[in-house]
């Protein structure tokens, strides 16, 4: 569980195109904290966790490995960009049954 919860905060920080130590200072711990979860020397507190999970708008069990759904926060996006994402899932839909 260590390795893989080192290697999903690496993932999405690096994602958002952060560095250790920009994702530090939004957690408010110093950039080595950041560098031992990643390498899987320590694992993040609970509170860090829960931090984790709302900064990279995913769910706990997906840091922690329990679970390898990553899921989206609709909270962040405007009422235009969730029609977008409304609209390519169901173009998506609309292929996959139009290919079998």
């Amino acid at each position: 569980m260590l390795v893989l919860t080192a290697d999903r905060i690496k993932k999405l920080r690096e994602s958002k195109g952060w560095s250790q130590v920009k994702l530090s200072k939004k957690l408010g711990i110093t950039r080595s904290s950041v560098n031992a979860w990643e390498m899987g020397v320590s694992i993040p507190s609970t509170q860090k966790i829960v931090e984790l999970a709302l900064l990279f708008q995913t769910s706990t069990d997906y840091l922690l490995g329990l679970d390898d759904e990553k899921t989206l926060s609709l909270r962040t996006l405007t009422d235009k960009e969730i029609e977008l994402i409304y609209q390519l899932l169901n173009y998506i839909e609309y292929i996959k049954n139009h290919n079998q």
